[in-house]
């Protein structure tokens, strides 16, 4: 399959919860990713690509997850099984380094950050879609965590909504190799439009080869 056109007036980078708590040593969450994050190159490869989405001159969504507050999930009627781990770990504790942006991927001015999703989907209960919408965009390209739970639920949602949907298999984690096989390999290929690795990314976006 070849790789799609990407318009900078119709594409957008859209990166999933960018927390020092998934991306950064010390992070409660780290641990879990960072044998798959090394394998991939997780960091490296996200580095790349957000130079160079700015290069290209497409936009920066950012689309966080609830950061955590006393209190939250503990009096609902069904929390998922993830949500019932936050209560226990405190992940991306709002006030807490945890819950900070990683520092390489903080939003830069212009960046549009979406209203913070409780779940899984980036779209669930925000204001991403209407945001999207309102800037032109048509196509997303989908980066972050974790592969096989938010990045597949904002994922499918996008293609529900209408959006082209793009995902790159090396700059994402999971907690393990099987995780990411069925993110790629098995659920991946029925709702995305694309699925790249970082290399073919790079070569599709416009103007990368005038930047470089």
């Amino acid at each position: 399959m070849e790789p799609p056109t990407y318009s900078p007036a119709t594409t957008a980078l859209l990166f999933v919860d960018p927390y020092n708590d998934f991306l950064s040593e010390g992070g409660k969450v780290w641990p879990r990713i960072e044998p798959i994050a090394n394998e991939v190159g997780l960091i490296a490869n996200l580095r790349s690509i957000v130079r160079a989405v700015r290069a290209a001159g497409l936009r920066v969504f950012i689309a966080p997850h609830r950061r955590w507050e006393p209190g939250d999930y503990e009096d609902w009627c069904h929390p998922n099984p993830t949500q019932r781990a936050i209560i226990e770990r405190h992940s991306f504790a709002r006030g807490e380094w945890g819950g900070e942006w990683h520092p390489e991927f903080a939003p830069q001015p212009g960046d549009i950050v979406a209203k913070e999703h409780w779940a899984q989907s980036g779209f669930a209960n925000t204001d991403l879609d209407q945001q999207l919408r309102q800037h032109g965009i048509t196509h997303v390209i989908l980066v972050g965590l974790l592969a096989n739970t938010c990045i597949e639920s904002t994922g499918r949602y996008a293609m529900e909504l209408g959006y082209h949907v793009t995902l790159v298999r090396d700059a994402t984690a999971a907690f393990s190799r099987d995780m990411m096989h069925a993110a790629h390999e098995l659920n991946g290929p029925t709702f995305a439009h694309a699925i790249l690795k970082t290399a073919e990314l790079l070569n599709a976006l416009p103007q990368l080869a005038a930047a470089e």
